[in-house]
């Protein structure tokens, strides 16, 4: 457990480091230049194999027995998450719904995690997947008034406002989500967690 929070709390200190401590970004860009960006995605992966480790060696501690039902809804809940993350890799107008959403990423990763709190009813998943969800929350509230690439895109060089933009075909963007649906349930399984039922 010590591990999981540790990890947590790297990876929530790194992404906050922007909003937070922009002096200490500032001087870290001054110091390392180019090299900063690597840096700070080198600590981001520590820290999440940090988190991912120390999940799966954490002791279970029961909070309460998942329900059958909850599978059903975190894959729901778990293809919705897509559907909106993946929108920040469409132009205007190729998705059906949520292209005018502010930082989709943020949003799509909360979803994710309630998805996962509701089949994991341990100490472990709570500190896990919780703590990811309290700081998308807070890094999307930071987050509120900066510029979003779900707000705008060129689009043949032309800045286009997503929220206006008229659908022109979404299929890709669909096609999309179901690649990415299909391989995360592939890892899944992989690695032996069947994410389609209880086990």
């Amino acid at each position: 457990m010590t591990l999981l929070i540790a990890g947590l709390v790297l990876w929530t200190t790194t992404h906050l480091l922007r909003s937070l401590l922009p002096e200490l970004r500032d001087t870290l860009q001054q110091t390392f230049g180019r090299l900063t960006k690597s840096i700070i995605a080198l600590v981001i992966l520590v820290s999440l194999l940090m988190m991912i480790h120390g999940f799966n060696n954490a002791a279970f501690i029961s909070l309460w027995t998942v329900p059958p039902w909850a599978f059903y809804v975190n894959n729901l809940l778990m293809v919705l998450a897509l559907y909106i993350y993946l929108t920040t890799a469409t132009v205007p107008g190729t998705a059906f719904l949520f292209g005018s959403l502010k930082h989709p990423q943020l949003i799509g990763f909360q979803i994710w995690s309630v998805s996962h709190m509701l089949v994991n009813g341990d100490l472990a998943a709570m500190v896990f997947f919780g703590g990811l969800f309290v700081w998308a929350v807070v890094q999307w509230l930071l987050s509120s008034n900066a510029p979003s690439v779900a707000d705008r895109a060129l689009v043949d060089g032309t800045l286009v406002d997503r929220s206006s933009a008229s659908i022109t075909s979404a299929w890709g963007h669909l096609g999309a989500v179901v690649v990415v649906y299909a391989v995360i349930c592939a890892v899944h399984v992989l690695f032996g967690r069947w994410p389609f039922a209880p086990a």
